[in-house]
């Protein structure tokens, strides 16, 4: 293999110049009106809730840029590449290009290594500064946008909280952070050992633990059986107050590591919540993955100079990236519904889109 191929060159630095600009120039723009149209849809929330005003920019929009940026990635990245191509094409650079000995082939080299910049760029994004912006822009919309505390509403709350271990929760109260109807089973050899039963379990932040009302202990591991009662205990166990705190969109505030340690723990529950878990997990490196895709996509579309201007070339590009992030979306109902395992779906669109990218590098004008 020659290693010459692979150094970068005049021509090398100019499409990566070209692509890389284009796509903050375009991010740039596309940011600056979905923010503009954001704070007309949600100035009357700021305005009934009182919302500070460093609050508001610090707080939601500085942390929900790099959401955004990270959400509609892949619409960028196609559309970067659709435009400027087809300028390229249409001033018949590309023709020059391959006329002067490029092949197809080593002309996409700039452009990908633009595409592992970008993709780079998205990889830090989700695992190292979205999570904690997320956390602070969720926190703020539940203030001042939703304008009430989150409170669980699920009943008959089952958690497997160790090998062995079991609780029943009939109900939560946020409002009070007490649990109802408080169970905690222990089992050895698929044998009752013991069973404690409280009618209220109130999270104690001071001892990080549980005080138990009106509790009776009955104890198994003896021929005859032990009870035990009382008005009031204490009992730390592996419940915190987080795991009745946990939602759906409480995933995107987790760190990778957070993440992992989460979903093993969810996995030995056996919590049904731990499809969300799956999908952010695996979300995460699909989407910045994609950014290679959408590229080959993107010059194969668009390297050939059409009549008529990039017109045609930018309607197929965005109806193909919209496509792709509306697949994305919609994989996630796979996972839900248990219709394939949560690493296929997510990476289900990548696949597709994968061969789609083949076939039409394959047909491109070369």
């Amino acid at each position: 293999m020659n290693l010459n191929t692979f150094r970068i060159r005049i021509l090398d630095r100019y499409i990566i110049r070209k692509f890389i600009g284009t796509f903050f120039v375009a991010l740039l723009l596309i940011i600056v009106i979905v923010i503009i149209f954001d704070i007309s849809e949600k100035i009357d929330d700021f305005v009934d809730k009182e919302a500070p005003l460093r609050a508001i920019v610090m707080d939601y929009y500085v942390n929900f840029i790099p959401y955004f940026m990270n959400m509609f990635s892949p619409l960028f990245v196609f559309i970067t590449v659709i435009f400027f191509t087809s300028k390229l094409a249409g001033n018949s650079e590309i023709i020059a290009m391959l006329s002067g000995g490029v092949s197809f082939g080593r002309l996409m080299y700039p452009y990908f290594l633009s595409a592992l910049f970008i993709a780079s760029m998205s990889l830090c994004l989700n695992l190292f500064i979205i999570p904690s912006a997320n956390e602070r822009r969720i926190a703020f919309e539940e203030q001042y946008i939703k304008g009430q505390k989150y409170y669980n509403t699920n009943r008959n709350i089952h958690y497997q909280i160790a090998p062995g271990e079991y609780v029943y929760v009939e109900s939560f109260s946020t409002w009070n952070n007490t649990a109802y109807k408080f169970t905690l089973e222990s089992m050895k050899d698929s044998r009752l050992v013991s069973k404690l039963t409280a009618e209220s379990a109130a999270w104690d932040s001071t001892t990080g633990g549980w005080q138990l009302k009106n509790y009776t202990l009955r104890d198994y591991s003896t021929a005859q059986q032990r009870i035990t009662f009382g008005a009031r205990t204490d009992t730390v166990i592996s419940l915190t107050l987080d795991d009745f705190y946990r939602r759906e969109n409480t995933v995107e505030t987790l760190t990778y590591k957070e993440l992992d340690e989460l979903i093993s723990v969810q996995r030995m529950r056996g919590d049904s919540m731990v499809k969300y878990s799956l999908i952010e997990k695996h979300t995460r490196f699909a989407v910045p993955f994609s950014a290679f895709i959408l590229t080959l996509i993107g010059v194969s579309l668009s390297s050939k100079k059409r009549r008529g201007g990039i017109g045609l070339n930018l309607g197929v590009g965005i109806a193909l990236s919209f496509s792709y992030i509306l697949f994305l979306r919609f994989s996630q109902m796979f996972v839900i519904t248990d219709t394939l395992p949560p690493w296929l779906a997510m990476w289900l669109p990548n696949i597709l889109y994968a061969v789609i990218a083949a076939v039409l590098y394959r047909i491109a004008p070369k």
